[in-house]
C-alpha cells in the first residue's frame, strides 16, 4: 500500500469526521437569571446622605437584598455590613419577565466611601464602592453625554469607558435622553447597561428621558417606557404625573435640574420658576433632551423655547445641557432674544446677553447634518463626544472630548459679584469637524431620509 494512503488512513482513524450537529438559535443574552444584573446607582434624595441602587433578576427571586458597609482596606466586608430588604417590581417585556429591585441607603455620612453588594442572600453581585457627596460646596467633576441611542454595545461602549478614563473620579454621569432607540426593547436596554458595565455600579447616573424613551404603545398619548422607573430610582419632587422624569437635586453647591421635554411643558415651566426662585446654590445646571436652539438641520423646538427660555433668562441659569440633534453646538453668553427665532438672521441687535451657555451634544454613532448658527462658538457633525465639567468655587470649567480622546471644545465660566458670569473660550486650535456641504438637488431629500430612517426623529 502506498505510504500516503497509510498516512491518510491513520489520520481518518485518529481524527474521524465530526458528526452532524443540529443547528440551534443562540440563547437570548438578555434573559434575567438569579444573578443580579443591570446594577446602577442613582439618587432619589440628598446625594450627601443617601444613595439608591437598582438591579434586575429573574422572577424566581422574590425578595431582593442589599448589604452596605463603610469601605475598608481589608477583606470580608460582609462582617461589617448592614442588610436591607429591597422593594421589587415586575417588569414584563416583549422578550422576558423580570423582577427589578431597588434600595435607598439612608443616614449615610457625607463625603464618605462605602462598599455594597446586592442579591437575595445566596446569590450576590460583586462588591461595589461609591462615595457620598459632601454636605457643603466642594470641588467636583461630572460627565455629560448626549444621545447614545444606537449600536450601544458595539460603538457607544468606548465613549462611556473613555469618559471614565478621562475623569476617573467623576461624581456622576448625566445622560441627556435617548439612552436607547426603541423604548420597550429589552435587548437595547440590556446593551445600554452592558456598555457601562461596572461603571454604573460605582458612579451614580442622572438620566433625563428623550423622545425615544417614550413608548409607542399609546399613539395618542405616548407614555414613558415601562423600563424607566423600574430601571432607575430617581427623585419624585417634580410636578404631578412627572415622577422620576422631572426632578431636582443639589450636589456640593450645584443645583441640578432635570426636565422632561417630551410632555407637560407649561407645568414644568411653573415648577422650574418656583425651584429657581427658592434656589440658594451658587451654580444652576439644567438638563433636558430637546434643544432650545437646534443644531440639527431643519429642526426647531419653537414651542419649547417660548415656554422655557423666559424662565431660564429670568433666573440667568448658568448652563443648559441637551441632546436630540445628533450634532454638537455650544453658545456663548449671547443668544437670540426672540424666543420664536431659532436662527439669528445676521442682525447683531437680535443677540442679547442672557448669561446662559447652551450645549447640544451626541455620544452615540447615529449622526445628522448640522444647522449652522452664527451665535454658536463651536460646532461639529459626524463626531461622537463626551463632556467633562469641573466645578470649583467661583469657576465652572467645561471640556468636550471626541470619542478618540482629543479635546474639541472648552470654556470657563467665572462668577462675578453683582454681575453676570464671565466667559473665557478655550477652544483648541483645530478646525471644526464639518461634512462637505450638500447641494440643493432632488437627491438631497432622499439623502436626509437615509440619515434619519426612524419614525421618531
Amino acid at each position: 500500500m502506498p505510504r500516503f494512503t497509510i498516512i491518510g488512513l491513520l489520520a481518518c482513524l485518529l481524527h474521524p469526521a465530526p458528526r452532524a450537529v443540529a443547528q440551534t438559535a443562540d440563547p437570548d443574552p438578555w434573559q434575567p437569571t438569579s444573578r443580579p444584573d443591570r446594577v446602577i446607582l442613582t439618587w432619589s434624595d440628598d446625594p450627601a446622605t443617601t444613595q439608591s441602587v437598582t438591579w434586575r433578576t429573574s422572577t424566581a427571586i422574590t425578595q431582593g437584598i442589599a448589604e452596605i458597609a463603610p469601605a475598608d482596606p481589608g477583606p470580608n466586608p460582609e462582617k461589617l455590613a448592614t442588610r436591607i430588604n429591597a422593594t421589587s417590581e415586575l417588569l414584563e417585556t416583549t422578550s422576558n419577565t423580570a423582577h427589578c429591585h431597588s434600595v435607598t441607603f439612608i443616614g449615610l455620612t457625607p463625603a464618605t466611601r462605602y462598599t455594597y453588594r446586592v442579591g437575595d442572600g445566596k446569590t450576590w453581585s460583586e462588591w461595589f464602592q461609591f462615595r457620598t457627596m459632601a454636605a457643603q460646596p466642594a470641588p467636583f467633576s461630572f460627565i455629560y453625554f448626549g444621545d447614545a441611542q444606537t449600536d450601544l454595545r458595539s460603538q457607544w461602549s468606548r465613549v462611556i469607558r473613555g469618559a471614565a478614563l478621562e475623569a476617573p473620579k467623576a461624581a456622576f454621569m448625566l445622560h441627556a435622553g435617548d439612552l436607547i432607540n426603541r423604548a420597550e426593547s429589552d435587548a437595547e436596554w440590556g446593551e445600554w447597561f452592558a456598555a457601562g458595565g461596572w461603571l454604573n455600579g460605582m458612579i451614580p447616573s442622572i438620566p433625563v428621558p428623550g423622545n425615544h424613551e417614550q413608548s409607542p404603545r399609546d399613539e395618542e398619548e405616548p407614555q414613558l417606557s415601562r423600563h424607566w422607573r423600574r430601571s432607575f430610582t430617581l427623585p419624585e419632587n417634580g410636578p404631578p404625573k412627572l415622577q422620576e422624569s422631572c426632578y431636582t437635586l443639589v450636589c456640593q453647591g450645584v443645583r441640578i435640574i432635570a426636565l422632561n421635554s417630551n410632555e407637560r411643558q407649561p407645568e414644568q415651566a411653573a415648577w422650574l420658576d418656583q425651584v429657581l426662585t427658592a434656589n440658594k446654590e451658587k451654580w444652576v445646571i439644567c438638563c433636558f433632551h430637546h434643544p432650545l436652539f437646534s443644531t440639527g438641520a431643519n429642526r426647531d423646538n419653537r414651542a419649547l423655547r417660548e415656554t422655557w427660555k423666559p424662565i431660564l433668562d429670568k433666573h440667568r441659569v448658568d448652563l443648559v445641557l441637551q441632546g436630540h440633534d445628533h450634532t454638537y453646538g455650544r453658545t456663548g453668553l449671547e443668544t437670540p432674544t426672540a424666543t420664536s427665532t431659532n436662527v439669528a438672521t445676521g442682525a447683531t441687535a437680535q443677540d442679547a446677553f442672557n448669561g446662559t451657555v447652551y450645549v447640544v451634544s451626541v455620544s452615540g454613532p447615529k449622526m445628522y447634518r448640522l444647522q449652522k448658527h452664527p451665535f454658536m462658538h463651536r460646532q461639529a457633525e459626524n463626531t461622537q463626544l463626551f463632556q467633562v465639567i469641573h466645578v470649583k468655587g467661583d469657576q465652572l470649567s467645561f471640556e468636550a472630548f471626541t470619542a478618540s480622546g482629543e479635546l474639541y471644545d472648552a470654556f470657563t465660566l467665572t462668577k462675578q459679584s453683582g454681575a453676570a458670569n464671565r466667559l473665557e473660550d478655550r477652544i483648541p486650535d483645530t478646525p471644526e469637524r464639518l461634512r462637505p456641504p450638500v447641494s440643493a438637488t432632488p437627491a438631497k431629500k432622499a439623502s436626509e431620509a437615509l440619515e434619519n430612517p426612524d419614525k421618531k426623529p
